[in-house]
């Protein structure tokens, strides 16, 4: 066994000695779930165990985020590991926070206890004498797109720039001294099939939330005098399914919108409607072409019935693109814990994450592992393999930090100058900034 073997196999035996500690993270983020930007408790639970494995560390980041770092005895690149901390809404989820209704249906409780191992691991079993570089763990808030208007209400107050942690993070500049960027997504069984492996890319989005605005009437004494606003919106949702077979199969375009008010009273003609919608593709150009069609379809209905539209536009995510190189680390090295032939190249997908954003900058992987049963963001889903689910990611994580940052970071240094980002950092903020537009329609 050559030396970078026997560094791996030491962090691992190192958690191993700390499971229990860390299925304790994963369960108690499980039982007190929060929404993006407001993940106090979490945050405060990271930073406990940050203080336990001795770590530095800054917090508050982008609001809730934390960020500490590993130093190498030499110096080299610095790879993030990353986890979030928010939850999202899944009302009648068994594990739901009453009041708020937010629920970990996605396994970020799941990508903290990874993290969390990652870094009790990498401390403890001192291998940072061997390493050239930097590891950061960055416990990152506001992956999951919730609560529009409340986010909104940051970015108008001046709380933040973004909608997500990750965009905010970046604007901020706490992604300036990260090179590359890693983390692990808990996923069910599925139709796909194994228990790891990587997706090629996923959907990028921008969201729209609508207000169509009509003029109130009684709806059985004098719905003449009405102008009805929900009759608006169920024609610019019949407009925009009518523009699905004109989107390429090969853009992967998805645009799903729902009515959030419909009314106030039966017995009243709808005056002011609400719809909320993501457009999403599976690269810019085409999520933007299909934004356009929707506000055509918007503006079409508000004609047809006489009424005025106000569109808000903001961005959601760019389009995730793994890197293939950090693909092949994970592959080896999650081999270790489930059986090679489990592994699965996925096909693109249609979700978005804001790991997508960070992809257009540095090298990203964002693989999955088994350790959840159930369809995610649903009521069914839970952790239900703490082993799987807990454990091996930190075990993974840990493992491709000492196989990219030993032998004076040779592995980390090849991908690096092979990467050509799709962007700098300033045209990613001037692009998604770009997005953010109000406009208002009055049929005339």
């Amino acid at each position: 066994m050559n030396a970078r073997e026997m560094l791996k196999r030491q962090v691992c035996e190192a958690i191993d000695q700390r499971r229990q500690r860390i299925i304790g993270v994963g369960e108690s983020i499980m039982d007190a779930p929060e929404l993006g930007f407001k993940e106090q408790r979490t945050a405060g639970l990271v930073q406990e165990v940050f203080d336990e494995a001795g770590l530095s560390y800054e917090s508050g980041l982008a609001l809730t985020g934390v960020k500490a770092v590993l130093r190498g005895k030499r110096p080299g690149p610095t790879v993030a590991l990353m986890g979030e901390l928010d939850a999202l809404q899944v009302p009648g989820h068994p594990r739901a926070d009453r009041q708020t209704q937010a629920a970990h249906a996605c396994g970020h409780n799941a990508q903290i206890a990874g993290l969390m191992g990652a870094a009790l691991g990498l401390t403890s079993s001192g291998i940072a004498e061997e390493l050239a570089g930097n590891v950061i763990f960055l416990a990152v808030p506001a992956e999951e797109y919730v609560e529009i208007g409340y986010r909104l209400g940051l970015v108008r107050g001046g709380k933040t720039s973004f909608l997500c942690g990750k965009q905010e993070l970046i604007s901020l500049g706490h992604f300036d001294d990260i090179d590359m960027a890693v983390m692990i997504h808990t996923k069910s069984p599925g139709d796909e099939g194994g228990t790891h492996g990587v997706g090629l890319s996923s959907n990028g989005f921008l969201a729209k939330t609508v207000v169509f605005h009509g003029r109130a009437a009684h709806a059985g004494g004098a719905p003449e005098q009405g102008i009805n606003a929900l009759n608006a919106a169920q024609l610019a949702l019949s407009a925009i399914n009518a523009h699905r077979e004109t989107f390429r199969d090969q853009d992967c375009v998805r645009v799903h919108p729902i009515i959030t008010k419909g009314g106030d009273l039966v017995n009243v003609i709808p005056s002011e409607v609400r719809l909320e919608t993501y457009v999403r593709g599976k690269n810019n150009e085409a999520i933007h072409d299909a934004a356009r069609r929707v506000d055509q379809s918007l503006k079409g209905a508000a004609l047809a019935m006489g009424c005025r539209v106000e569109i808000d536009t903001v961005p959601g995510n760019m389009p995730l693109c793994n890197d293939t190189r950090l693909r092949d680390i994970f592959r080896t090295n999650a081999a270790t814990i489930f059986a090679a032939s489990d592994y699965r190249d996925y096909s693109h997908g249609g979700g978005s994450t804001d790991a997508g954003d960070l992809s257009q900058l540095m090298p990203v992987l964002h693989p999955v592992m088994a350790g959840a049963t159930g369809d995610a963001h649903s009521v069914d889903w839970h952790i239900s393999d703490t082993e799987n689910g807990y454990v091996a990611p930190a075990k993974t994580l840990a493992m491709m930090a000492v196989d990219l940052l030993h032998e004076d970071a040779k592995c980390a240094r090849g991908i690096l100058s092979e990467n050509k980002p799709a962007m700098t950092k300033d045209q990613y903020l001037q692009q998604q900034k770009s997005v953010f537009e109000t406009e208002v329609y009055e049929a005339v």
